[in-house]
């Protein structure tokens, strides 16, 4: 039973998550041999002052 986490900034509609939660269910079915039903997928959003990149936060940029 694959379980895939992706962590991302929040910001993103219901029908891109939508989008990406279809196609890596497919691709991790194909890839791993896994019925999709059994493929599992966590969303974690953070928000833009949750998450830093070289010493700067997002929401400071």
């Amino acid at each position: 039973m694959p379980i895939v986490t992706i962590k991302m900034i929040e910001g993103r509609t219901d029908e891109q998550k939508r989008a990406l939660v279809e196609e890596v269910t497919q691709a991790v079915s194909k890839t791993v041999d896994a019925p999709v039903e059994n493929v599992s997928i966590i969303i974690e959003e953070m928000s833009k002052n949750h998450y830093a990149k070289g010493g700067v936060r997002y929401s400071d940029q």
